[in-house]
């Protein structure tokens, strides 16, 4: 899709809803039907109390502000930089052969101070997202970087559930079904790898990545992302999962409710 498409696709984003009742969200690592993930990549180490001003910690975060930590291969990141970070609404692009999925997410919780971690008080900043209708799971995303304030050791940290969201189309119900699980588990070590990848390139001089520019104030990240010359011919699918949000404030209004 085009620069154009992506901007009109992310426009759409505030009029959708959260595609589950968080009622339903599990409260623990086994609960039947949805996923529970917990991941993290050691990205090195500083000296230990509070973050070092331009050190491991606060370069991480930057990275995790700015989505530069996904792999291009797999998700692209499409948002505007100089919204709210709570609130703000972003296009991932799931990119698998030669299909191309258009899914929208917003960050809904924002984490930054100090807690009681596994080895002691660390400090902390990271941010959540929600799955918006339209998207082919349902669930919470929650990216965050720690550091050991006693031995100042830095860890980004994944913690997310997630189930397969409601897809009408048989084809893409049975290919999510097959290849959708494998794939997440997959970016969830990539963006581990490329985390620990980006900071040691960084201690030895290279400059931080930042998002590349697409269209007026929208950018798209990671800065390994480019358009090229055959994604305009590639298959968008935007929005391919059920519209639940949307069904049940339609049977709200049908039933009286």
């Amino acid at each position: 899709m085009r620069a154009r498409g992506l901007v009109a696709e992310l426009d759409r984003l505030p009029a959708l809803g959260v595609n589950y009742d968080e009622s339903e969200a599990p409260n623990g690592p086994e609960h039947p039907g949805w996923h529970v993930d917990v991941a993290a990549a050691e990205l090195g180490a500083e000296p230990p109390g509070d973050p070092v001003p331009g050190g491991i910690f606060e370069s991480a975060c930057t990275l995790v502000r700015d989505y530069e930590f996904s792999d291009h291969r797999l998700v692209r990141g499409v948002f505007r930089p100089a919204d709210e970070l709570l609130g703000r609404n972003m296009l991932l692009e799931g990119r698998f052969l030669f299909l191309r999925f258009y899914l929208g997410v917003r960050i809904t919780s924002v984490v930054e101070g100090t807690r009681e971690g596994p080895g002691g008080p660390e400090r902390v900043w990271g941010w959540t997202y929600q799955t918006l209708d339209g998207h082919l799971e349902q669930g919470k995303l929650t990216y965050e970087v720690a550091k050991d304030v006693t031995t100042g050791v830095v860890t980004f940290c994944i913690d997310a559930y997630s189930r397969r969201a409601p897809i009408g189309n048989p084809l893409l119900r049975t290919g999510f079904r097959v290849f959708g699980r494998r794939t997440q588990l997959d970016f969830y070590r990539r963006v581990g790898r490329r985390m620990h990848d980006v900071l040691a390139a960084h201690r030895t001089g290279e400059p931080l990545p930042h998002p590349s520019r697409l269209a007026g104030d929208v950018v798209l990240a990671p800065s390994t992302s480019r358009m090229r010359p055959w994604d305009p011919i590639a298959l968008p699918l935007r929005h391919p999962g059920v519209h639940v949000h949307h069904r049940r404030r339609a049977l709200h209004r049908a039933t009286g409710g």
